[in-house]
């Protein structure tokens, strides 16, 4: 451990050197260290760079419990996987420039870039790079999450309506651009060197969401047609139709997000289609023997639980539409992974459809 307490110390963060002890990170794990295990111990995201930056510019020697400093190796290998790729820009940032002192200007910047990170990190995205008024974030890289397209709508309409709530020393509100696109890219590769040190996205989705980026309207919110396919009825677009961007040799679909959709179901909102239930049979039955019963005047209580994924949703859906000419009363509450803050989330979505509320768009956000 001592080991450790010296390279913390070399970097200037001896503050970290007991969250190091506790968590049992020595030499032997250093090199493993991921942005996500820092942040877990309590890092600051600057001291993260900063740390990764250190650790990547680290060779591999002989072990050696005398060793100054530790020696991992940072880990290479590209790999092709689907990715949910966010450009969000700065809107004016040159006539802020003009308007500001540089360090005034630098802190409009950093309250920016901060806003970014926690809206994007708190959605399951990763900051790849800041490029001066510009970020760029990965959904599905390095960690991948299940629905990381409908992560990234979240994270870019969360910064449409943040970012200009910010308290600055800018005269007017700032605004952002954001495009969003999804696609199968080649990433890990490892480009520049210490602190510049950054993982390549490689193949048209990048440069999609960045054309995209540049075509929406200030506080705009576009996606591809990828993504809204993968996002489903969860949101309201508009469809622009397809449009000519630099760089393309056709023109390319696009969507601008206008807001989160008040979907009762999230199962129904994800699929457009249904197709026969193959399986279930034992199941359904039983469940259509419990309403028998209920209707008898036997009223009872039926759990249906498993792991995510194996068609609970289905089998609901089923039986509902099995009693479609029965009369009954239906009452239906979900949960969103997206709203564990809010306990009370089920029942308020639950009274906002009981009294038809119905959001009016004015502009590029509904209010």
């Amino acid at each position: 451990m001592q080991q450790i307490a010296d390279w913390l110390e070399k970097l200037e963060m001896s503050q970290y050197a007991e969250r190091f002890a506790e968590n049992g990170i020595d030499v032997s794990v250093l090199r493993n260290l991921t942005d996500q295990d820092l942040r877990d111990i309590g890092v600051l995201l600057g001291h993260r760079r900063k740390m990764l930056g250190a650790i990547a510019e680290l060779t591999l020697g002989p072990a050696s419990e005398t060793a100054a400093a530790p020696t991992p190796k940072p880990q290479d290998g590209a790999e092709r996987r689907q990715l949910t790729v966010m450009f969000c820009d700065l809107v004016g940032s040159t006539a802020l420039s003009s308007r500001l002192d540089p360090e005034d200007l630098r802190d409009v910047i950093a309250a920016y870039h901060c806003c970014c990170t926690e809206l994007v990190e708190c959605n399951g995205g990763f900051v790849a790079k800041y490029m001066g008024d510009g970020v760029l974030a990965y959904f599905g890289y390095p960690q991948a999450h299940e629905h990381d397209a409908e992560r990234a709508v979240r994270a870019g309409l969360a910064l449409a309506g943040a970012v200009p709530k910010l308290e600055t020393n800018a005269v007017s509100p700032l605004k952002v651009r954001i495009g969003i696109a999804t696609g199968l890219v080649v990433v890990g590769d490892l480009i520049g060197t210490g602190v510049a040190q950054e993982r390549a996205v490689v193949g048209e989705t990048p440069n999609l969401a960045a054309r995209l980026q540049a075509l929406a309207e200030p506080g705009g919110v576009l996606i591809s047609s990828s993504t809204r396919q993968l996002t489903g009825g969860l949101f309201e677009y508009r469809d622009l139709g397809s449009v000519a961007l630099k760089g393309f040799d056709n023109n390319v679909p696009a969507f601008q997000v206008m807001g989160a959709d008040a979907a009762e179901s999230r199962f129904e909102a994800l699929r457009t289609a249904n197709t026969p239930l193959v399986g279930r049979d034992e199941e359904i039955d039983l469940l259509m023997r419990r309403w028998g019963q209920a209707k008898a005047g036997d009223g009872c209580v039926v759990l249906l639980s498993g792991e995510p994924g194996i068609g609970k949703s289905r089998i609901a859906q089923t039986v509902l539409q099995r009693l479609a000419r029965e009369p009954h009363t239906r009452l239906r509450y979900f949960c969103s992974p997206h709203h564990q803050d809010s306990a009370l989330y089920p029942s308020i979505t639950q009274l906002e459809r009981a009294g038809c509320f119905r959001r009016v768009c004015r502009g590029p956000h509904p209010v």
